[in-house]
């Protein structure tokens, strides 16, 4: 049943109702009505990544769409927890209100950092003061980075931390090395055949690519999204081209299928 009072041009009022509608036992979906913060994180996580490709492709008309698709998570949270009795929307609203401007002294206070190097480093010394204020007392360099981000950009993020406690490679050279210590390593897991050792050996070259990058100033999940991106037009550029020939591209040996790469990759640097 329509509710005659949500009408075009829409608000951020009424997503808010809209939300509460389909959430409310007597008028709402079902399937709304079934979900948890549990449920619904990995949407939130979905939809947070589809924002970044809509970014990443510079679609400036479908980024809207997915921006409020994001923004539907937030609101559908918002409302799980006014249903359980834990937090409003004007909670969250109110608590990110608060730390913008507690995180922007020379914006909204009277501190005089200039320079965005002077600024990020005191972003970061009031988050520790932020972590350091809260209940669960934990005073690792390292408390607070989330366990569900991405474990290249997590990586990323543990290898930061420790760097300001000065356990850090200064010299990209010395990770390099790291690597190919890291490769025979792998190597001596493989002759093993311990699949659990591989894998341990496989995440500790992936944790110093990822330490690589940082050192190099490359975010090492862009990097990454780049690098599949790159795939996928090759490779479908090779499907392509054989069925111009009328090749089936799956049923040739693994030589000429890299000739087709080769052919790609040549073309591409035309």
């Amino acid at each position: 049943m329509t509710d005659d009072t949500l009408q075009p041009p829409f608000d951020f009022d009424d997503l808010l109702q809209i939300m509460k509608q389909l959430r409310t036992p007597e008028t709402g979906c079902a399937w709304d009505l079934e979900q948890s913060f549990e449920t619904i994180a990995p949407y939130t996580i979905e939809e947070a990544y589809e924002v970044a490709d809509a970014i990443e492709r510079r679609d400036m008309k479908d980024l809207p769409e997915e921006l409020g698709d994001l923004l539907l998570q937030v609101v559908f949270h918002a409302q799980i927890g006014m249903d359980e009795g834990h937090f409003s929307i004007k909670d969250v609203t109110q608590a990110i209100c608060e730390k913008m401007i507690r995180r922007h002294p020379h914006v909204f206070g009277d501190a005089a950092q200039k320079t965005s190097d002077q600024q990020v480093a005191n972003w970061e010394s009031i988050k520790a003061a932020e972590r350091a204020g809260k209940t669960e007392i934990d005073t690792s360099a390292l408390s607070g980075i989330a366990l569900a981000l991405p474990a290249l950009m997590r990586a990323e993020k543990l290898q930061k931390r420790a760097a300001r406690t000065g356990f850090d490679w200064i010299n990209p050279k010395d990770i390099l090395d790291k690597l190919e210590e890291e490769k025979a390593e792998i190597e001596e897991a493989m002759a093993s055949e311990d699949q659990t050792h591989i894998e341990e050996e496989i995440g500790d070259l992936l944790f110093v690519v990822a330490n690589l990058a940082r050192r190099l100033k490359v975010d090492p999940e862009i990097a990454l999204r780049k690098a599949n991106s790159k795939f996928e037009r090759r490779f479908r550029s090779m499907e392509t081209l054989a069925e111009a020939r009328s090749v089936d591209f799956s049923s040739l040996p693994l030589e000429e299928q890299e000739a087709y790469w080769q052919q790609v990759k040549a073309t591409e640097h035309d």
